[in-house]
């Protein structure tokens, strides 16, 4: 009868449902990896807080070098000189020290900043008359010699020097000549 007490328990045992196998060392092996890496990422990949100062201090130093870039290119485009049109003259004279009568065709010009084009066209517009009439007193009181081509810087510096004393500000940086022609009839 031991026997059989004994044969009676084994198929008991191999009967019974097993039991689950415990899977938190597992999961706790695999929150501690986590942890791990994560910690790792923190430490080698994060920047410190002074590669970020440092980073945005040459972010900034960027951008305020472009802003400043920027604002010397608008200034230099505010400060380039263009051509302004002051007209075509056609004007007959007669020297002082000759009896023949001389013809003078030119087209002339003024250097302006283009910051100045508004306002120079409003005064011109405005004092278009007495710009001319200046010119052309410039022009007609002139000597045979200033009107060669070698001696136009004369006449040039009179022209400026007179209608920027008309203007209200000194708007005109130079003068020049589109065509100049001097013609004896």
């Amino acid at each position: 009868m031991a026997d059989e007490n004994n044969t009676d328990d084994k198929p008991e045992l191999e009967d019974a449902p097993a039991k689950p196998r415990s899977n938190t060392s597992l999961i706790v092996l695999f929150v501690g990896m986590v942890v791990v890496l994560e910690t790792g990422m923190f430490f080698f990949l994060v920047p410190s807080a002074e590669q970020v100062s440092a980073l945005a201090e040459a972010e900034l130093i960027q951008s305020v070098q472009e802003g400043a870039e920027k604002a010397e290119q608008e200034q230099s485009d505010e400060n380039q000189e263009i051509e302004f049109d002051l007209g075509a003259f056609g004007e007959t004279f007669s020297p002082i020290e000759t009896e023949r009568s001389f013809r003078v065709e030119l087209k002339l010009y003024g250097l302006i900043r283009k910051k100045n084009r508004d306002k120079m066209t409003k005064e011109f517009d405005a004092k278009n008359g007495r710009l001319r009439h200046a010119i052309r007193m410039k022009i007609r009181n002139s000597e045979l010699n200033e009107l060669t081509e070698n001696q136009l810087g004369l006449l040039q510096r009179r022209i400026l020097t007179t209608c920027n004393h008309l203007l209200d500000e000194d708007l005109l940086l130079g003068v020049g000549f589109h065509e100049f022609q001097l013609i004896e009839e």
